[in-house]
């Protein structure tokens, strides 16, 4: 069983339960959010992370989780050592991908003037 998921890791607490369940705190997307912004100091597990987020898609903006050019933004701003930047970058794109309402919860401590609609129009 070479293929399970390290016990204890985002991938485990997925294959256990599902890939997302009703209860966003269930959601391995989030789970993968939370373990990029703990990793801000390993850039190749953070880059890593970022990759999986791209394969999955995100319904509310017709697109991947992650898209491409948040990767290259968030992996140049670790490697530049401005982590805060790339953590401000990381919570917004899991703002976009809960959706309205979520974005505060589950971004607990996410910037005091994100807006809602911040980059995003409509």
């Amino acid at each position: 069983m070479d293929d399970a998921p390290p016990p204890g890791s985002a991938g485990d607490r997925a294959y256990r339960r599902g890939f997302k369940r009703g209860d966003r705190r269930e959601d391995y997307a989030v789970d993968l959010f939370r373990e990029a912004e703990a990793s801000l100091l390993d850039t190749s597990r953070v880059s890593a992370i970022l990759l999986e987020l791209s394969r999955y898609y995100n319904p509310l903006i017709h697109g991947p989780i992650i898209d491409l050019d948040s990767r290259r933004r968030v992996v140049e701003a670790i490697e530049s050592g401005r982590h805060e930047e790339a953590r401000e970058i990381l919570r917004q794109r899991l703002a976009r991908y809960l959706g309205p309402g979520e974005g505060k919860r589950e971004g607990e401590g996410a910037g005091e003037g994100e807006g809602a609609g911040e980059g995003n129009p409509g």
